[in-house]
């Protein structure tokens, strides 16, 4: 068995096996402080392999993170419009599956879309039906827990902040190398959730790792040109990116030696790395950045997280904890949850959020508190600004996804 070298924060004994059962195969493994139950790795998980790659531990969705965009705009400039260009971000940026709404000039003719990587789906139908819907899909937002912010900082000043992954794209990648993997058809359906590490000096493995390199960059271009498109919205210029995965796997050295770095659910956060973090619709957001150590506790703990930090707030209950269990046919109510609307809109009024779409289960209610899951970390990172929402938008309650995180 691999060694748990650090849980931050505290857990629920689900996570804490789950987070057990991956080290079991992996050479080392952490848990973020923002961390909970998922599909066979714990959100907020980080497992290092030697030389082999956890499809299901990078997950369905390849590639998900954040990008933040600080820009050259204050506050005064855009507070008397805040409801109008909510309806206009609504409008033009596309959620849930395809792009529906205003804007339509996604970068389909990017690069990516004739890298080699392609090739590797040898079946030439599965090939060209995935890089169409992969077209379809660039720069859509989802569903869930995937988003559209205007922040202001303490100064302040505007950002623009996106949260979404590889969409379509990743799913397909990840569902095919986990049927190949058990020696099924790359586009069988019901593909069971198993980890199975594939080295990376075999085929299968090396197949894989170019592809989720092609997600990575796939989800990188979508989430810059949404932030993009806000920021053109917004009237103003970009002065800085931040940008980050947190669903992904890293080449990386740790005590010299040279591992395979899966985090899902987890930002990266090696010294003078910056990364943002998102809190809730209803609540603060920040721009982070790993400390040099100045100490030997802190340098420890940085090791002992895998250079690693919380990539959000982390939820405390399911989603149908919070909205309730409802007739997907109907649209009836089952089971109330524990959040109820008046509860979500009551914290956004307070909060000062012009909120456009979200759901129950996305109400704040539903996530821990940003400023505890940081201090739980232990000092490993630093806050550099500290971002609160002045609009979010999400897809809507109904809003059908078959992607979302």
């Amino acid at each position: 068995m691999g060694k748990i070298t650090g849980i931050f924060g505290t857990h629920d004994e689900n996570t804490k096996e789950q987070l057990r059962d991956v080290a079991s195969r992996a050479e080392m493994a952490a848990l973020m402080a923002d961390g909970h139950l998922g599909y066979v790795m714990p959100i907020g998980g980080v497992a290092a392999y030697k030389g082999k790659v956890s499809p299901v531990g990078v997950g369905f969705d390849i590639a998900c993170g954040n990008a933040a965009i600080r820009t050259d705009l204050q506050l005064e400039k855009i507070s008397g419009d805040l409801n109008k260009i909510a309806d206009e971000i609504f409008g033009t940026i596309s959620f849930g599956i395809g792009r529906s709404n205003g804007a339509d000039d996604a970068p389909v003719d990017h690069p990516l879309f004739n890298s080699g990587a392609w090739s590797l789906i040898s079946d030439r139908n599965e090939r060209e039906s995935l890089r169409a819907k992969a077209r379809n899909q660039l720069g859509t937002i989802g569903s869930g827990n995937h988003y559209v912010d205007v922040f202001v900082d303490e100064a302040g000043m505007i950002w623009v902040g996106v949260h979404f992954g590889s969409r379509g794209f990743g799913h397909t990648v990840a569902s095919g190398f986990l049927n190949l993997s058990q020696g099924r058809a790359w586009g069988e359906k019901g593909v069971k959730e198993t980890e199975v590490l594939l080295p990376l000096d075999k085929p299968m493995g090396q197949d894989y790792w170019e592809l989720m390199q092609l997600a990575g960059e796939y989800a990188y271009a979508g989430r810059e040109w949404v932030a993009r498109k806000v920021v053109k919205i917004l009237g103003g210029n970009e002065l800085e990116l931040v940008h980050n995965h947190h669903n992904f796997a890293w080449k990386e050295f740790h005590d010299s030696e040279e591992y395979i770095v899966v985090r899902k659910g987890a930002t990266p956060a090696f010294p003078g790395q910056k990364g943002f973090i998102g809190g809730s619709m209803g609540d603060d957001a920040v721009i982070v950045e790993g400390v040099a150590a100045a100490d030997e506790r802190t340098a420890q703990l940085q090791e002992r997280a895998l250079y690693s930090t919380v990539h959000g707030a982390g939820r405390v209950m399911s989603r149908t904890e919070a909205a309730g269990k409802y007739n997907r046919k109907t649209g009836e109510m089952k089971r109330p949850g524990k959040v109820s609307p008046e509860m979500m809109q009551e914290w956004i009024a307070k909060k000062g959020v012009v909120l456009r779409g979200g759901g129950l289960d996305e109400s704040p209610h539903a996530y821990r508190r940003l400023p505890e899951v940081l201090a739980a970390q232990g000092g490993t990172v630093k806050v550099l600004h500290t971002l609160r929402p002045i609009i979010v938008a999400m897809a809507g309650a109904k809003e059908f996804d078959p992607y979302k995180d």
